[in-house]
């Protein structure tokens, strides 16, 4: 399967906790730019796909988890992935990103906190 590869598990994952993040960290960011109107209130239209996004996102990171720890590796000597650096720099990429992932699907539940 294509989606098994784990630079695209964690691109999908990405996209995905963007898309579950939309509803609640989109009208902040442009509230906190000092853009704002009535049609600000409209960008949580989002918001009953957070659930479903949310899931997405942890399968993603899941997948590339997997990938990355899990499964075997097969490599054929002299090509790239038979580079030890190159699977340390799929792991140091994973956890950034999923650090990032997480501050973002956290945003709805902190943000109550800064706004008092």
């Amino acid at each position: 399967m294509a989606i098994l590869n784990s630079g695209r598990s964690l691109i999908a994952g990405i996209l995905a906790a963007v898309g579950a993040s939309v509803c609640c960290v989109g009208p902040l960011l442009l509230l906190t730019l000092g853009i704002g109107g009535a049609w600000v209130g409209s960008l949580t239209a989002f918001e009953p796909f957070r659930p479903y996004l949310i899931v997405a996102t942890l399968v993603f990171l899941g997948v590339a988890f997997h990938r990355l720890y899990l499964a075997p590796q097969v490599c054929e000597p002299g090509t790239p992935c038979a580079d030890p650096r190159t699977r340390t720099r799929q792991r140091v990429i994973f956890w950034t990103v999923s650090v990032l992932i997480v501050g973002l699907l956290a945003v709805p539940y902190v943000a109550p906190i800064f706004l008092l």
